[in-house]
């Protein structure tokens, strides 16, 4: 069924269907393990036309819809050199974010994503590809490890007045066929 999805390369005509996206994906994973008041701003500032148009503006981000009939059901995130929010290794490559809608989990758009990523990692020659996990979310733990992804370091991420421990985890490029 995968020949079904398309992947496109989000630009500021999409940032409507992005702000969609991101909002009820992050949502839907998250809401369940945190406050009402903290899901809401975070929403609002994370989300905002303004934050998501620095975003698609920056050089050294790209976005990519996963899309499926013309509707977008997931998205990826990528930061390179100065963009990333930790690191900042020009060797590297920052996945920040890979969400899919709930309805959509378990039928490889995810993977179609995060293929998506690493190929992009190929063409720019990075050494390793990284990214932050929440601790308790023990799917997307387990999709990285599957890809070869290892653990090396922990950090905090802020959710409102709730503090959070990301793992921090990375894919050495040698490792990848």
């Amino acid at each position: 069924m995968m020949s079904n999805y398309i992947l496109k390369k989000v630009t500021l005509a999409d940032i409507s269907q992005l702000q969609e996206i991101g909002r009820q994906t992050f949502f839907e994973t998250f809401a369940a393990g945190n406050t009402e008041e903290n899901m809401k701003n975070y929403l609002e500032e994370g989300f905002s036309i303004q934050k998501l148009t620095a975003e698609l503006e920056n050089q050294n981000s790209e976005f990519y819809f996963a899309e499926l009939d013309n509707n977008v059901i997931g998205y990826l995130k990528l930061n390179f050199g100065e963009s990333q929010t930790e690191l900042k290794d020009k060797a590297a490559l920052e996945i920040e974010r890979i969400y899919v809608l709930k309805a959509y989990h378990g039928k490889a758009v995810g993977q179609l994503l995060y293929d998506k990523a690493i190929s992009i990692a190929k063409e720019k020659s990075v050494s390793y590809v990284w990214l932050g996990v929440w601790e308790e979310n023990p799917r997307a733990i387990h999709f990285y490890k599957k890809n070869g992804f290892v653990e090396f370091d922990k950090h905090v991420f802020r959710l409102g007045n709730d503090e959070q421990t990301d793992i921090m985890m990375k894919l050495e490029m040698k490792n990848v066929l």
